[in-house]
């Protein structure tokens, strides 16, 4: 129990560190979204589509699929992105995981450095106890570096979630939201990806995602990724508060 303990402080801590080290914030989502500034598109449509999959036979047998696509739509003052994510594990031939979530964005600009958004998400995560989890939320934002090596925005605002559990029951509360998602372009081919986000009342669910991204040429490119996502309160389902994923996949641009 002691052991347990120390290690759910520790995870906590880790979480709250990447926090505070790029910004201590609070999204639903561990999708972050592409940076949606309006301003600087350099055309009017953006978005990619992303897979993975790995399978293993012998002593044990495992596969795992994961796919997902970001897309977004830009005007002068605005911007309007859409993404869904599919995932599952299985190990023996028996189903270990399985994740499907979609959500939309809005994002007005309301001027060079401030803006306003709204957005929704959809999640089915069974094996973590979630039937589904919708969140809606919207707020404030700034844009805190927008240069051509350097992106760095932050946002908060309210939002209400209702929750459906696997095991039966269900909730729905009003929540805290905010959120950052920060890139550098290391070199002209790579670029490196953290976004942390927390949403909140008398619980917690704290996001952060690690990533890198490395141009193949000018359609494909490798993007490694670390997500860590910590629920203060898990459904009963699923009692762990940490789950960490690695994740490497190709990127097709649209």
């Amino acid at each position: 129990m002691l052991r347990n303990g120390r290690s759910r402080a520790v995870s906590l801590l880790a979480i709250l560190g990447m926090s505070l080290a790029s910004f201590s914030t609070f999204a639903d989502t561990d999708i972050f979204t592409a940076l949606d500034d309006p301003s600087t598109a350099k055309k009017s449509f953006d978005g990619n589509v992303q897979g993975s999959y790995n399978k293993q036979s012998g002593n044990t047998t495992s596969s795992n699929l994961a796919a997902s696509t970001t897309m977004t739509w830009f005007q002068p003052t605005n911007a309007y992105s859409i993404w869904g994510e599919a995932a599952n594990d299985s190990s023996n031939d028996v189903r270990s995981d399985e994740k499907y979530q979609a959500g939309a964005r809005a994002r007005h600009n309301l001027d060079a450095d401030n803006f306003l958004f709204g957005q929704a998400n959809w999640l089915s995560d069974r094996y973590n106890g979630y039937r589904s989890r919708s969140t809606a939320t919207a707020g404030y934002g700034r844009q805190l570096l927008n240069g051509p090596i350097t992106h760095l925005r932050v946002e908060a605002g309210p939002g209400v979630r209702h929750d459906e559990f696997e095991n039966g029951g269900r909730q729905t509360k009003a929540l805290a939201y905010g959120a950052m998602s920060f890139s550098y372009q290391l070199t002209d081919s790579t670029q490196f990806i953290q976004g942390v986000s927390l949403l909140g009342n008398a619980d917690l669910t704290a996001n952060s995602e690690t990533g890198l991204s490395v141009a193949i040429n000018k359609s494909f490119a490798l993007k490694v990724t670390y997500d860590v996502t910590y629920n203060s309160a898990p459904p009963e389902g699923a009692p762990k508060h940490t789950d960490t994923k690695t994740a490497i996949s190709l990127v097709y641009g649209l």
